[in-house]
């Protein structure tokens, strides 16, 4: 394998320093006076030897690596790499690139995540944040690196961040399953004390209990396979026969929630109402079709995008923090068709 060229190979072959020629190859050759004779040698050889600079060398030269880390959750979600995607292109279209990697809610493989993208001068950073790792965003945000959070906030932590409205969210789903008649509405979420999981349950509960009706939680982990949880939504089923009708906190649940009921053998929506977190086009083909709380995708993806090329441009000014909250979309398909009581009634 041929060896890569290296700043030090030049400065050998025509016996100067280093110095010398990363200030030439960066157009600082005035600027540092130096002579035009040794520019045209260096500049000759580079040309000769068909020189390609390594980008993590001119990145500790520039301070800018021209690279924006997107971190998530989990990049073969739906949700995330749609996300994903949209700011690829807005970042492309701009002159930036987008490494992506996923944390897998893990802040232990977070951290070393971070550690890595900080030794090889990433400009800024697009998180979706697990729990624990509000001391690493702060050592970027002390850097005065830019940081914007989505999808999920960390208390107390000042940074930008774009979000949407979980709980409306939830709260709206909710009141569209009662006005179909549904009285048992349960709902299905993580094990997590993450802010759009505990506003996910905080608009269920309030708009459960302004109907004055029972609410019915089954939390399950976030780490635990598929497979377990279809058995454990099954079981849930099973132990609470009056439910007709549940809410899931994500797409996952959702689609390990309709695995469970076809192993029933119960009927969606005659037997039990449907209402997902995230919309999937699974959820659009499916037979009925699932009724889904949909994300602004594109519009997240734009002020994503839009807010930290802002600040990679300017000053990253953290008292002047861009905070964005946008609206969700209920799509109602077949899933959560009223009740054999009320279209009876």
């Amino acid at each position: 394998m041929k060896k890569r060229l290296s700043i030090r190979d030049i400065a050998q072959q025509l016996n100067i320093s280093i110095t010398t020629v990363s200030f030439i190859l960066n157009g600082k050759a005035k600027e540092k006076r130096i002579s035009e004779h040794v520019t045209e040698r260096v500049l000759k050889l580079v040309e000769e030897l068909d020189y390609k600079p390594n980008q993590i060398a001119r990145s500790l030269r520039t301070g800018k690596s021209k690279i924006i880390c997107l971190m998530v959750e989990n990049i073969s979600n739906d949700f995330f790499s749609s996300v994903a995607r949209h700011i690829e292109e807005n970042a492309f279209e701009q002159g930036y690139k987008i490494i992506y990697c996923s944390t897998e809610n893990k802040p232990e493989k977070t951290r070393e995540l971070i550690k890595m993208f900080r030794e090889r001068n990433i400009d800024g950073y697009i998180i979706s944040p697990p729990e624990g790792i509000k001391d690493d965003i702060q050592s970027l945000l002390d850097e005065n690196l830019p940081v914007v959070l989505f999808d999920r906030l960390i208390p107390e932590l000042h940074t930008n961040y774009v979000m949407i409205d979980n709980f409306k969210a939830t709260y709206s789903a909710v009141n569209h399953l009662v006005e179909q008649g549904r009285k048992n509405i349960a709902f299905v979420t993580l094990e997590s004390n993450q802010t759009q999981m505990k506003d996910r349950l905080a608009g269920y509960t309030s708009a459960v209990s302004e109907h004055q009706l029972k609410t019915c939680i089954k939390k399950v982990a976030y780490e635990e396979a598929a497979e377990k949880h279809i058995d454990v939504f099954a079981s849930f089923l099973q132990e609470n026969q009056e439910i007709d009708s549940v809410l899931f906190a994500t797409n996952y649940l959702a689609t390990a929630g309709i695995e469970a009921l076809n192993k029933l053998g119960l009927q969606i929506p005659a037997d039990v109402a449907i209402v997902a977190f995230d919309d999937l086009d699974f959820f659009r083909i499916y037979q009925p079709s699932i009724t889904a709380i949909a994300q602004p995708i594109e519009e997240m993806s734009k002020n994503l995008i839009d807010i930290i090329l802002k600040k990679l441009e300017g000053i990253n000014d953290q008292e002047n923090r861009a905070e964005v909250i946008l609206p969700t979309n209920l799509i109602v398909r077949s899933s959560s068709g009223q009740s054999q009581a009320k279209s009876s009634s």
